[in-house]
C-alpha cells in the first residue's frame, strides 16, 4: 500500500518502518519481533504531526512516553489450509485491472471519502489480491484484500454491502482457498468482526495493539 503512494518503507532488525507518514489505516511501523525498543523505533518514524501509528505486533510496547495511545487492541487470527469453505452465491473473482479496481474500492468505501486510497499501483503487486464479490447484476458487493507470502495468506478489509462480514466471509474464503490451496489464512480482528471471524472457523491466537500519536 505504502509503495503504491510513492512512499518506500524500511525493514529493520526489529520493525519495520515508513520515514514519511504513511496512507490513512496503515501504520507508520510495524513491529516484527517480541521487545522492540521504542528508543530505536520512535525516532524512525514521523512524529511532527498528530497521527502517527505503531502496529505493536506481540502487544508488549510501551510508547505513552513518546506521546502515543492505545487506539484499540485486537487479536490475530489463523484458519489452516484446507479447512472447508462454504461457497458463496455471489461470482467472486480478483479485480485486477484499473475500473475493477475502482468498483472494488468504491463498493468497500461505501460513501466514506476514501477510496482513491486504493491505486492502480496495487494491481502491479503479485502478492496483492483485491477479492470482489459481484452480484448477479456484476455490482462489487463484497470483498477484501488477500496478501500472499511464502507461508501464508493475509487477509484484511473484509467487507459487505448487506450483512457485514458474516455476509463476506464465506466467499473471501472460497475465493482463497481457490487460489492458494495450500495456505493457511490470517489476519487480525476484534469487536464484532473477531466474532464473525470465529463463527467461520478462525482462532485467535495472539494479541497486538494499534498505538496512535
Amino acid at each position: 500500500m505504502s509503495r503504491s503512494h510513492g512512499l518506500t518503507g524500511e525493514f529493520g532488525p526489529q520493525a519495520w518502518t515508513a520515514p514519511a507518514r504513511t496512507p490513512p489505516f496503515y501504520p507508520d511501523a510495524v513491529t516484527l519481533v517480541p521487545g522492540a525498543d521504542p528508543a530505536v523505533l520512535v525516532p524512525r518514524i514521523d512524529t511532527t504531526a498528530p497521527g502517527a501509528s505503531v502496529k505493536d505486533s506481540f502487544a508488549d510496547l510501551d510508547l505513552t512516553a513518546a506521546g502515543f495511545q492505545i487506539l484499540f487492541e485486537a487479536q490475530w487470527i489463523h484458519r489452516p489450509a484446507g479447512a472447508p469453505a462454504t461457497a458463496s452465491a455471489l461470482e467472486w473473482g480478483v479485480a485486477d485491472a484499473p475500473d475493477a479496481l475502482r468498483s472494488w474500492a468504491v463498493a468497500w468505501d461505501d460513501g466514506g471519502g476514501d477510496a482513491d486510497l486504493f491505486r492502480p499501483g496495487l494491481l502491479g503487486d503479485p502478492a496483492t489480491c483485491m477479492l470482489a464479490g459481484r452480484d448477479p447484476g456484476g455490482r462489487v458487493v463484497a470483498g477484501a484484500v488477500a496478501s500472499r507470502s511464502d507461508g501464508v495468506v493475509g487477509v484484511s478489509n473484509v467487507f459487505a454491502s448487506e450483512g457485514g462480514p458474516d455476509a463476506a466471509w464465506p466467499g473471501v474464503l472460497h475465493a482463497v482457498h481457490r487460489l492458494f490451496p495450500d495456505l493457511p489464512v490470517v489476519g487480525y480482528e476484534h469487536g464484532a468482526g473477531l466474532e464473525a471471524a470465529v463463527r467461520h472457523g478462525f482462532e485467535p491466537v495472539g494479541l497486538l495493539r494499534i498505538w496512535l500519536r
